[in-house]
């Protein structure tokens, strides 16, 4: 019967320790009005080389498609 005790609390602290990660999310998410990670810019409104170039690039392939489209 000890091994089966000894087998249940060892069982309940692997348990605690996988889930703690998952409970302190949940603890900062309620915290802060849902932002866990307190107020962090949206996506797409800083400035980023890559983000230019990509625009860029996009702009400058629309411009020759429209070239080809209207000069056929």
């Amino acid at each position: 019967m000890n091994d089966v005790a000894g087998l249940f609390l060892a069982m309940i602290a692997i348990g605690a320790v996988a889930f703690a990660p998952l409970g302190y999310f949940i603890y900062k998410f309620t915290q802060k009005d849902g932002k866990p990670f307190g107020d962090i810019e949206p996506h797409g409104d800083s400035p980023s080389l890559v983000n230019d170039l990509a625009e860029k690039a996009i702009a400058f392939v629309k411009k020759q498609l429209n070239k080809n489209n209207t000069s056929s």
